[in-house]
């Protein structure tokens, strides 16, 4: 363990333990969500998922922007999804060139599965620990979100700056 205020030697440290998260991930193995290693989706389409899953609706030429694929690449992606029942796609009202993608109601129950296992996961793993490290963990997953959005809010901030 690092101990002191040096802030190199504490983010190499950190460094190095984020090389641990390999073995973390050997341990886990056995306890993965068998909802996960049943999925029968590309990781294109497993995108698409979690970003309708978590952003909602989007059109089809956000989608292709967003996994930085051409529009005919996200139209055959969604295609398969909507075979396999787990997205809908209409014409957008208005404008019927454009083309609007949702998650049905397949594909929302088949998302809440997927979340939900995780959680179960991660939550059998925080009963094992006591309440000290439940506050540790608790305290550092939000001093880590915050540098996160601090990070987000300076790059969009750097994204709006316009040249003379």
């Amino acid at each position: 363990m690092v101990t002191g205020t040096n802030k190199a030697k504490l983010v190499q440290h950190i460094l190095d333990l984020q090389e641990k998260l390999e073995q973390l991930e050997q341990a886990l193995r056995p306890i993965i969500p068998k909802d996960w290693l049943s999925v029968d989706l590309t990781m294109p389409q497993l995108k698409v998922m979690l970003t309708l899953s978590k952003e909602g609706p989007a059109r089809m030429s956000d989608l292709a922007s967003n996994l930085g694929v051409t529009l005919a690449t996200a139209t055959g992606i969604v295609d398969r999804l909507v075979e396999k029942g787990y997205l809908t796609r209409e014409s957008f009202p208005g404008d019927r060139r454009v083309v609007m993608c949702r998650l049905s109601k397949e594909g929302e129950e088949f998302m809440n599965r997927l979340w939900q296992s995780g959680r179960t996961q991660v939550e059998r793993i925080l009963e094992v620990m006591t309440p000290d490290q439940l506050r540790y963990v608790a305290r550092g997953t939000e001093i880590f979100i915050e540098a996160a959005r601090k990070l987000q809010q300076d790059s969009d901030q750097q994204d709006k700056v316009t040249l003379p």
